[in-house]
């Protein structure tokens, strides 16, 4: 069993979800900045979440990237200044992709699974989906 309490551990999990993070963005087209050295807050094995430098202000996060045990995706940090913003953010819209999914629809604005899969992808994502929500409602968990 990986114990990803090892600072070592972590650290190989973190630099394997950056590259991820960033051959995503090269993926989505998306342009942008410097990707952030360690993520904003994560919870190893399970979720990181990205600061992505804007490319029109440098500097500045333009973008916010959410990868781990889940679907990576991203939202602007046009209105969002904090991680736990964009957890919320992202799990929110997730909820909001299940009942399309559920119906075997391609969700309007969004490109998600296949006309296949989209049925078997909606409960996970609302799984998903659910526990970002619970960790964003969790104090605890996120540094003051």
């Amino acid at each position: 069993m990986t114990d990803y309490d090892d600072p070592a551990v972590e650290e190989q999990w973190c630099n394997e979800r950056r590259a991820h993070v960033i051959g995503y963005l090269k993926a989505q087209c998306v342009e942008h900045g410097r990707v952030g050295e360690w993520p904003a807050w994560h919870v190893a094995p399970y979720v990181s979440v990205w600061a992505i430098e804007s490319k029109k202000a440098p500097d500045w996060v333009g973008w916010w990237v959410i990868c781990g045990d889940l679907p990576t995706d991203y939202v602007s940090s046009a209105s969002i200044r904090h991680p736990r913003e964009a957890v919320r953010a992202i799990a929110q819209r997730w909820r909001e992709l299940v009942p399309y999914l559920e119906r075997g629809e391609k969700p309007p604005s969004f490109d998600l699974g296949t006309a296949e899969n989209r049925a078997t992808l909606a409960p996970l994502l609302k799984a998903r989906s659910e526990l970002l929500m619970d960790w964003v409602e969790d104090d605890a968990i996120w540094p003051q």
